[in-house]
């Protein structure tokens, strides 16, 4: 910033009327360029206001008996745009990420309760045209529900067994600018909501909505950067990564047992934003024991270990991607429930060159079976 004592200039008497006018004209010009040229924090930021209505899917049956009401839910978004000053914002065209606080029923509100959640979420625009926006939105975070499973108190709520839940979001919507500062939106949300295994039960709750929501921009809208983008070069790594985590049986067992995995996978960047990987895993889960024995079913050691084979499609943001990954069970079986395929998402971090750290969740298609956290290592 420039800095002037004029003061001590005029005081100074040793100036000329027209000289001390054109320092004076100078002085004020650049200091305002500079307060225009500095970004407020409330530049492209906006917050948007949504009402819900839906149902919980009945994906079980007891569902269909216990959720005998519509969902009903009230979300605040705090919403920051980009406006393409690195290569990534530009490549996904724009992309917007912010804070969701959500608040919903859940068909019943004596067995199944209410939730309150908070999700940090990244927004994709499909479509972006003149007023017209098409978008798709992503949000992961926590979720607190106020009635769980209790085998005395409320033993029908066989779908959440802890307070603390993860929640998952959805979006797919439409937005039109009515005014520079006013927006309206629609679409249609789906919310997913469980514990992870880290207690029983663990069903877990679906539930899809539409919505109707107004939004308004608490800053000025800053144009946005357009630049050359380098053609990509498409590059193979390989990455093996060692994860840690824990369960619980499916028995309301209290019983918390270690799991562990290792991975080898070869990918490659066929697009900037999406790389394709095959590996292979091994897996223990320290509850086929107890499962085993619990069913009157044989058990070796070895049958605590499971190996197989995995494909990745993984979309990739600067140093973070999300992934996807189904893979086949060759070699060391799942005997429990005799499954065989098993599919992990992940999302993952690069903290340096070399160094990643992942959240992954294990499951068998819809069943989650256990959380992972892992590190992998670049060779």
């Amino acid at each position: 910033m420039l800095i002037f004592d004029t003061a001590k200039f005029v005081k100074s008497k040793s100036y000329h009327p027209l000289v001390y006018r054109i320092l004076l004209t100078v002085f004020l010009f650049f200091n305002v360029q500079f307060l225009r040229s500095q970004e407020s924090f409330s530049d492209n930021l906006s917050v948007n206001l949504t009402s819900h209505l839906g149902f919980v899917l009945p994906e079980y049956q007891f569902i269909n008996l216990i959720a005998n009401d519509y969902t009903r839910s009230i979300g605040l978004d705090v919403l920051k745009e980009t406006k393409g000053k690195s290569e990534w914002e530009q490549r996904y065209n724009y992309p917007a990420y912010g804070l969701s606080f959500f608040y919903s029923t859940l068909g019943n509100d004596k067995i199944l309760g209410r939730e309150l959640a908070v999700s940090p979420f990244f927004r994709i625009y499909l479509m972006d045209k003149n007023k017209f926006h098409l978008f798709t939105q992503v949000g992961l975070g926590l979720g607190i529900v106020n009635r769980k499973f209790d085998l005395e108190d409320n033993f029908m709520n066989v779908a959440v067994g802890s307070y603390y839940n993860i929640h998952l979001n959805w979006r797919l919507g439409i937005s039109v600018d009515i005014t520079d500062k006013i927006r309206l939106m629609s679409g249609v949300s789906f919310d997913h909501f469980s514990n992870a295994n880290t207690a029983e039960p663990n069903l877990g709750i679906n539930y899809l909505s539409s919505y109707l929501g107004v939004g308004m921009n608490l800053g000025r809208i800053t144009e946005r950067i357009k630049g050359e983008i380098a053609d990509h070069q498409a590059a193979i790594e390989n990455e093996i990564v060692l994860s840690f985590g824990g369960k619980h049986s499916r028995a309301l067992s209290t019983n918390y047992y270690q799991t562990m995995s290792f991975s080898f996978e070869k990918r490659k960047s066929f697009f900037k934003a999406l790389h394709i990987g095959l590996g292979a895993d091994i897996f223990y889960d320290g509850s086929i024991k107890d499962q085993l024995i619990d069913q009157n079913k044989k058990f070796q050691d070895h049958y605590s270990f499971q190996t197989g084979i995995h494909l990745t499609k993984s979309l990739v943001y600067n140093n973070f991607s999300l992934s996807l990954q189904a893979g086949i069970y060759l070699g060391l079986i799942e005997r429990v429930e005799g499954y065989v395929m098993y599919n992990r998402g992940i999302v993952k971090y690069w903290i340096s060159e070399k160094i990643s750290v992942r959240l992954s969740m294990k499951s068998h298609l819809h069943i989650l079976d256990y959380p992972e956290f892992g590190i992998g290592i670049k060779l």
